[in-house]
């Protein structure tokens, strides 16, 4: 009895050791086996194995066409969905594999489900699938489509921005910036900005565009100051350079200007009223008062 127990724990130490338990079933789960629905271990395999052997023929009923294909039964469906999508031009995806009136799963194997030699399936379209994969197919293409409208206009900006950066240089260090340049670049920036309006995006694409716009935005805001900046710079030159010659006749000018000014004040202050008489302030209240006689004692 203790040899045979010692034997039976021998046996068992090896699954022991790569073993792991498994949540809520309380069951063993070895290494290198899966339990199946059914509750039977079994070896666990992968598409991605390569096996050798003998194969077996099976005939795929699909619409009025019948293909017999010859697949190893260790295969999964989906290795059989591949094969058939060179057959009939339904991508994998989109494909429906009907065996025993029960529509199989794409990782299911063919053996442990019963394929043998001679076995039949029937093949149908997922149009659903085929709708659902169509839209994120498009869906994928215009994400594709703006990101790269985005790229391209991103290398624009950037070769802008150098000469933006190279114009703001030149002006702080003492150099003229020319007018046309300026405009020229503004131009040419606004019409990224426009080509970036018309991207329609969503998600990471659409932080892209915005962040390209935000970029756009500043460097014009950059020129419209430098712009200005140098609109001012060339009115105090302006005044800087007037001749000499000039100025002085500027100031000979506003001096009798205003001394002709000071002479029509003094000389309506300096004069003297008429001399008042008494026909003449007679008349004068009889202007204001009528014709009714004034006396004066």
């Amino acid at each position: 009895m203790l040899k045979k127990n010692s034997k039976a724990t021998g046996m068992l130490s090896p699954a022991r050791q790569s073993s792991t338990g498994v949540g809520g079933g309380g069951g063993l789960q070895v290494a290198g086996l899966e339990v199946r629905p059914g509750g039977m271990l079994v070896q666990q395999r992968n598409s991605d194995q390569i096996f050798s052997g003998p194969k077996v023929k099976v005939r795929v009923k699909y619409g009025s066409a019948c293909h017999e294909i010859s697949i190893l039964p260790q295969s999964s469906f989906g290795d059989l969905k591949k094969m058939l999508a060179g057959l009939t031009g339904l991508h994998p995806n989109d494909q429906k594999l009907i065996y025993k009136e029960k529509e199989r799963n794409s990782r299911a194997f063919l053996d442990e489900v019963g394929v043998t030699n001679g076995s039949k399936l029937v093949l149908t379209e997922d149009v659903l699938s085929r709708e659902r994969r169509v839209l994120e197919l498009r869906r994928s293409e215009k994400i594709d489509k703006a990101s790269k409208a985005i790229a391209e206009i991103r290398l624009e900006i950037d070769k802008l921005a150098k000469q933006v950066s190279n114009l703001e240089v030149e002006f702080y260090s003492g150099r003229k910036a020319k007018e046309a340049v300026l405009l020229n670049l503004i131009e040419l920036l606004m019409s990224q900005l426009l080509k970036l309006d018309g991207i329609v995006a969503d998600g990471e694409v659409k932080l892209q565009r915005r962040e390209q716009v935000r970029r756009v935005q500043k460097y014009i805001e950059t020129l419209d100051l430098l712009k200005t900046k140098d609109a001012g710079n060339e009115q105090r030159h302006s005044n800087e350079q007037m001749p000499k010659q000039m100025q002085h006749h500027l100031e000979q000018r506003k001096q009798r200007n205003l001394t002709t000014q000071w002479g029509t004040f003094g000389s309506g202050v300096a004069a003297a009223p008429p001399p008042f008489t008494s026909s003449s302030a007679a008349h004068n209240f009889r202007y204001f008062y009528g014709n009714r006689p004034l006396q004066f004692q």
